[in-house]
């Protein structure tokens, strides 16, 4: 069974360029995982430097694989003194998806 992730994360105002600098090249390099179905960035409308993300894998070991990849550990370490909070994180197992 797959599982998503819904994940917010809160840049200090003046690190928003570079958490969603930082945020793009996670993306791409997730998008590219063995197991990712899908990697979505958003930001906010009216609250600039929050971005949600929507992912999705084909199981928890993929999770796992991403949670321990050198591109997510790297994103990590460099956005952490970024963050006005540390992000929060939802994990959740589908019930009605659409084709």
């Amino acid at each position: 069974m797959s599982v998503a992730i819904f994940a917010s994360i809160q840049a200090l105002p003046e690190h928003r360029d570079a958490v969603l600098q930082a945020l793009q090249e996670m993306v791409a390099s997730s998008r590219s995982e063995p197991g990712n179905l899908r990697y979505d960035l958003f930001e906010r409308d009216g609250a600039p430097g929050t971005f949600d993300l929507y992912e999705r894998y084909v199981d928890h070991d993929a999770v796992q694989a991403h949670r321990q990849s050198a591109h997510y550990l790297d994103y990590r370490q460099r956005t952490a003194a970024w963050l006005a909070n540390p992000p929060e994180v939802k994990v959740s197992l589908p019930l009605d998806l659409a084709p």
